[in-house]
């Protein structure tokens, strides 16, 4: 577990967003060491747990909570997973900010194994926030600030199935893992291939879908479901494992842009990169890049900036008397969108092309 810590000093600026109900020493069944509320110019302590410390878009998320921090007088602690998976880092950091009587959480979850303490942390007054990443079942926190993953897992996939303009499709899904269920995982695996018009069996499940039959524009057989890890090694050698499958795959999903930047390598590595559409989520600065760049097709931007920004000043709003943000309309978790970047539109699908990706990455 990586954490450091920043004091920060309050300046007056409207909240954008409303957020929950003023905790109390009592809030959800706490106890005497429960989390203080805050006064309305005291400072309020917050800390943000992110998958990892590596992965440029929690950098972005991390660096986001700390501008917004210094505006909104909280003292930020921040903590993360040695690697993306790693429960028991984010459990510790929770526990700390229990033992601290900080007033609220943000979380970017590794996994349902953290889910017994946040509830742990709810029950001693801590108002908890999941960004990016929503916690199964979703009312383990108190709310979610996130992209709408099945989405962004839809658009590239109709993007994927309009570029091939009927031709088969031979498909290499890589994932982040396949030892464990997290919904971002899922949602966007199960998105993509929604979004080519290929049924799916359980939308909670990769890999239990046919192997091979028809998509929007075709028949499709579907190679291998390949975990990453969400890191570039891991995409790297996913790839190379699904080309010793069947070097004739033209088409790749992949659960980050990492992860894309190692299939890449490897479809170059083995002379096939020119002869396949690869598709990512994330939009961050390299990754448009890699877009503008014709690495990556098209990408799925993110917002990971707003996520964390919205989440500290909600938190600082709460243990000020504020009222409670509310999930998007039709959904279980506050969307802050996505959008389609790709300098090769496709017809009746709405998309940015990279410059407009470019001035917004990371958001």
């Amino acid at each position: 577990m990586t954490l450091s810590r920043s004091g920060r000093r309050r300046l007056a600026a409207p909240v954008v967003l409303a957020a929950a109900t003023l905790l109390t020493a009592t809030a959800c069944g706490g106890s005497d060491d429960s989390a203080s509320t805050a006064g309305e110019g005291d400072t309020v302590a917050v800390t943000l747990i992110t998958k990892d410390s590596i992965n440029p878009f929690f950098v972005a998320m991390q660096e986001g909570a700390k501008e917004v921090a210094e505006e909104e007088n909280v003292d930020l602690t921040i903590a993360a997973g040695a690697e993306d998976g790693d429960e028991e880092g984010q459990i510790q950091a929770i526990e700390n900010a229990i033992a601290a009587g900080e007033q609220g959480i943000l979380i970017v979850p590794n996994g349902p194994g953290v889910n017994a303490a946040i509830e742990r942390a709810r029950d001693a007054g801590l108002y908890v926030i999941a960004l990016d990443t929503p916690p199964d079942p979703a009312d383990i926190v108190d709310i979610t600030f996130a992209t709408d993953n099945f989405e962004a897992g839809e658009l590239i996939g109709q993007w994927a199935a309009a570029q091939l303009g009927g031709q088969p499709a031979t498909i290499a899904l890589l994932d982040l893992f396949n030892d464990k269920i997290v919904s971002v995982d899922y949602n966007r695996d199960q998105g993509f291939l929604s979004g080519m018009g290929i049924d799916v069996a359980d939308p909670k499940r990769n890999g239990d879908e046919a192997p091979t039959g028809s998509y929007s524009g075709g028949t499709y057989e579907i190679v291998c479901n390949e975990p990453t890890g969400g890191a570039e090694d891991g995409g790297r050698t996913a790839m190379e494992n699904c080309l010793t499958r069947n070097p004739d795959i033209n088409v790749v999903y992949t659960i980050n842009e990492p992860s894309a930047a190692g299939a890449y390598a490897a479809l170059e590595a083995a002379g096939v990169a020119d002869d396949v559409l690869i598709v990512s989520v994330d939009g961050g600065c390299d990754g448009v890049q890699a877009v503008k760049d014709g690495r990556i097709g098209a990408t799925s931007q993110q917002y990971p900036l707003l996520m964390a920004s919205e989440g500290v000043k909600a938190i600082a709003d709460i243990a000020r008397g504020g009222e409670p943000p509310e999930p998007s309309d039709g959904l279980d978790f506050f969307n802050t969108g996505v959008a389609l970047v790709t300098d090769t539109p496709a017809d009746g699908l709405e998309s940015i092309d990279t410059t407009e990706g470019a001035d917004k990455c990371w958001g």
